[in-house]
């Protein structure tokens, strides 16, 4: 077996980049490759820490901390969400920038892949702040950036409002409007209909899809949720359109349950008037890490990586697991899954619709031509279909678990555009 290479940062547990690490070293055993491409695709290409300073709005000066790693480019430009979080640490924004090369080359979307992030609590600062921040993280990076060489886009913590400030802020360095540098950006300012709800949709199309798969027959099947963010709360309507019954949400403050079926449309008014699930009445208030444990067909986890781990693996009850957050499960914790025969439809394939209808954003910004939210949400469906299916049959055929099967065709596909470019002297 090859030789996970150590971090070189925190070791905080769990660090996802060990799980990339890992995940990357099984693929490139399995089909065949050697030492020296496996120390290639583990190491970024590129990446840079950058120092923030901030004045706040009451004149104390911060100085917060930024990373953006493009962990390979092979395919094309580089292409991964900015993140603004407490937790960010330089492992992993690698892991994530990892994890992006393979969604982008097991979705076919000619990216590599990269990731960004800011170690900041965004809701204790004020917009003014926030802007700030960007539009300096931005102008530290901007020689990395480009349409042609790497276009961030949305992630925990930031939005399609921080997408237009560093658009604004690149384009102002440049002299003129480059609306492709970033993806995830308002409509009024070259985004692309569909886009917010890209990831939840891709989510509930491979989540109907893996059900049918173990024989559950969707409109008899109950769903948990954990996260009800940017993905989890789309992901929640989405299902109960398809006739899911949407059992359990939880988001940072508290989870609720409802063995009937929650009320969505009453839940989304609630969360928009409260800021959380917790309280939602006619509901059974619950601790939020016990939604992962509950007694049902389909859990999504949509909040953050390593939710599920050795230590609570062992109870969690579900017969299908769609990975909504990147890397929410941990490589011990999937061990234990599969001998519960567990289906674990894993990050690379299951939150994909995100980069695909950012690629079609980017593919509009450049020929400044809009598609209708019909063509967008078919073409989604159609990728995402697509990719279930050639991760099932890869699965078949090499007798592993649907994340090894996602990984391999990944990494052979980078690995293939890697050796026909050959390396430069």
């Amino acid at each position: 077996m090859l030789t996970v290479l150590p971090p070189e940062a925190t070791r905080q547990a769990p660090n996802p980049l060990i799980d990339a690490q890992s995940q990357l070293a099984e693929a490139v055993e399995l089909l065949g490759y050697d030492d020296g491409l496996f120390t290639l695709l583990s190491q970024p290409r590129r990446e840079v820490t950058v120092s923030i300073p901030l004045r706040r709005d009451n004149g104390r000066v911060e100085v917060l901390t930024g990373h953006r790693v493009q962990h390979n480019f092979s395919r094309g430009p580089a292409k991964g969400g900015l993140r603004y979080s407490p937790d960010v640490s330089l492992d992993e924004v690698r892991a994530l920038a990892m994890w992006m090369t393979w969604k982008c080359a097991l979705l076919d979307v000619p990216y590599g892949g990269a990731k960004g992030g800011v170690k900041i609590d965004p809701t204790l600062y004020s917009d003014s702040e926030l802007e700030r921040v960007t539009r300096r993280y931005t102008s530290e990076i901007s020689p990395l950036i480009g349409p042609e060489r790497d276009i961030p886009a949305p992630d925990v913590g930031t939005d399609e409002r921080t997408m237009a400030w560093m658009m604004d802020t690149y384009s102002a360095q440049h002299g003129h409007t480059v609306l492709g540098v970033t993806t995830g950006k308002p409509i009024s300012l070259g985004g692309s209909l569909g886009r917010a709800t890209a990831t939840s949709r891709g989510v509930v199309h491979v989540a109907l899809e893996a059900l049918r798969e173990c024989g559950i027959d969707p409109i008899r099947a109950s769903a948990a949720i954990e996260g009800y963010g940017k993905v989890g709360r789309h992901a929640a309507r989405f299902l109960a359109d398809a006739g899911v019954r949407v059992v359990a949400v939880s988001d940072m403050h508290g989870a609720v349950t409802l063995e009937e079926g929650l009320d969505i449309d009453a839940l989304e008014a609630y969360v928009d008037a409260y800021g959380t699930v917790a309280g939602f009445p006619g509901a059974e208030q619950t601790e939020r890490e016990l939604i992962l444990e509950l007694p049902v067909d389909l859990l999504v986890p949509a909040a953050i990586e390593g939710t599920v781990n050795e230590r609570n693996a062992n109870r969690v009850q579900a017969r299908v697991i769609v990975e909504g957050a990147n890397g929410p499960i941990t490589k011990e914790a999937d061990k234990i899954l599969a001998n519960k025969s567990c289906l674990i439809v894993p990050d690379i394939l299951a939150n994909a619709g995100g980069v695909i209808v950012s690629y079609f954003e980017w593919v509009q910004a450049n020929q400044a031509y809009w598609w209708s939210v019909g063509d967008v949400e078919e073409r989604l469906a159609e990728r995402m279909t697509y990719a279930w299916r050639s991760v099932l049959e890869k699965s078949a055929q090499l007798d592993v678990p649907l994340r090894t099967a996602a990984t391999a065709i990944a990494v052979e596909r980078v690995a293939q555009a890697h050796q026909q470019r050959g390396l430069y002297p």
